[in-house]
């Protein structure tokens, strides 16, 4: 809808730009391989948990904003991952790399000039898709703060 431009501007940008904090992409950037497992002392995820738990529950979100045969996840299990650290390089690439694309996936869903911001979905409990576009840049920005707090914990954050 022509009228809802200006909302889908903001909600596009609060999803891609960190505003007032770090982007995802600058809280992931150069992260040395033998950090992204490690836990610091007293804190219960890792660089790579937070980042797999984005991937999982943006996909989620995405998941549930445009299918109408939705399956909802268990919380909490499945919403993090198993392990700690990521298998290796390429599974931490490719977990970046989909949250990437799921989000732009999304900002395509609510950029259709079909899409309906306001109506609840009829497979849910009254959330709309302007919900949904809130729901994750307000999950995203918190974790990514726990990414910053872990790599300035781990002394790679800032250097």
């Amino acid at each position: 809808m022509e009228s809802d431009k200006p909302i889908i501007i903001q909600l596009t940008k609060l999803l891609t730009e960190g505003n007032a904090h770090a982007t995802f992409e600058q809280a992931v950037a150069d992260l040395p391989e033998e950090y992204r497992g490690k836990r610091p002392d007293e804190l219960p995820y890792s660089v790579w948990e937070l980042v797999e738990h984005i991937r999982i529950a943006q996909y989620d979100i995405l998941d549930f904003s445009i299918n109408p045969n939705y399956k909802e996840m268990a919380w909490p299990e499945d919403y993090w991952p198993e392990n700690q650290a990521p298998k290796d390089d390429a599974a931490w690439h490719s977990s970046i790399k989909q949250i990437q694309g799921d989000k732009k996936k999304f900002i395509a869903v609510i950029s259709d000039p079909k899409a309906d911001l306001y109506t609840p979905f009829e497979h849910g409990t009254g959330q709309n898709l302007l919900r949904e576009a809130l729901l994750i840049a307000d999950h995203n920005s918190y974790h990514v703060g726990q990414i910053v707090l872990v790599r300035r914990l781990l002394r790679q954050w800032g250097k």
